[in-house]
């Protein structure tokens, strides 16, 4: 098996993990569950960014006496949409998975949320009924990216504001080198521009909010031609990865923080002091695997996964998207 072959090419190609989607696109919001192996996973966490919404994120430190996690809820709604980890949690508990305690089964669920109340219905916010339902639609096949999950209200480009930003998205791939797999989900909710991994602006800053040209906030920022907006809290970037390799909680969080490196390359700005960044690493085999080869393979499945939520965005009538943009060459 070579580096290029792909079954679905995402990260329910690491097998055991299942996905599943519960979206609002009237309200312009949603969730997205990642679940492992009932028996659950090893797990680690980098957070980069300054304004991070989340939930039981304690439970991936390194020192912390819980051992494995039964889920992981992402969801929009900025910390109101936290909600809907209560829907996984008990959707989790009726399956009899997680810890089983004094007659009582207790799944472990981090959640973490992105800012989309600025997009679509900001009063409509996931809740515990979306959870489950996430829960219920998740799936080891195929599945949908773009405006879709936690990735419904999704945008990006916001230097001058999300009036003059475009649509987000929520994109999965994954890359195999080997008998090794690495799988990446991510919602994409940033601040920054996103490019290809060749440079070309894909979707990002637009110069006025009639207009589909793009701005380049990187170039602006850069020749001091504008400055990073106040609002600390409408920007965020969660990432999955999945791994067929044994890493413990300390050596997840390592690759976890390694591998959202490779993200500078297609989010420009990244991890900006308004960004609430965090990569969650999933480690569901037994293979002793060199932790920088892993965090390698894991930066280009984030890459893809990035690309891949802007190119299959929609931008719900609210938002231009990819899609939308002038045709300047091929669009793949």
């Amino acid at each position: 098996m070579n580096l290029f072959e792909r079954n679905n090419n995402d990260i329910t190609d690491v097998p055991g993990i299942r996905v599943g989607h519960a979206s609002n696109r009237d309200a312009g919001t949603g969730v997205t569950v990642v679940l492992p192996p009932a028996a659950g996973a090893v797990a680690g966490l980098h957070i980069g960014g300054s304004a991070p919404s989340t939930r039981q994120m304690d439970s991936l430190r390194p020192f912390h006496v819980v051992k494995r996690i039964h889920g992981i809820c992402l969801c929009g709604g900025s910390a109101f949409g936290l909600d809907a980890a209560g829907g996984t949690l008990a959707w989790l508990a009726e399956q009899g998975i997680g810890f089983h305690v004094v007659g009582n089964v207790i799944p472990i669920v981090p959640a973490a949320a992105i800012f989309d109340l600025n997009f679509g219905h900001g009063s409509v916010r996931p809740n515990a009924a979306m959870g489950r339902a996430a829960c219920e639609n998740a799936t080891s096949g195929p599945i949908a990216s773009g405006s879709v999950g936690a990735g419904t209200g999704a945008s990006v480009g916001k230097l001058f504001g999300i009036d003059q930003g475009m649509k987000g998205g929520l994109g999965t791939a994954a890359v195999r080198s080997g008998d090794l797999v690495v799988g990446a989900l991510v919602v994409v909710n940033a601040y920054g521009d996103v490019t290809d991994t060749a440079g070309n602006l894909l979707a990002g800053a637009r110069t006025s909010p009639s207009s589909l040209e793009l701005a380049d906030a990187a170039r602006l920022l850069r020749d001091g031609k504008a400055r990073s907006r106040a609002v600390s809290v409408e920007n965020t970037t969660l990432a999955v990865v999945a791994v067929t390799a044994r890493l413990d909680r300390a050596a997840a969080s390592r690759v976890a923080a390694q591998a959202t490196g490779a993200l500078h390359r297609v989010i420009r700005p990244f991890h900006s002091h308004i960004d609430g960044d965090l990569t969650i690493v999933l480690s569901v085999g037994e293979e002793d695997v060199d932790p920088s080869r892993i965090a390698l393979l894991a930066g280009e499945a984030l890459q893809e996964s990035v690309v891949k939520a802007v190119r299959s965005a929609d931008g719900l009538g609210l938002l231009p998207a990819w899609a939308d943009l002038p045709r300047t060459g091929p669009r793949e």
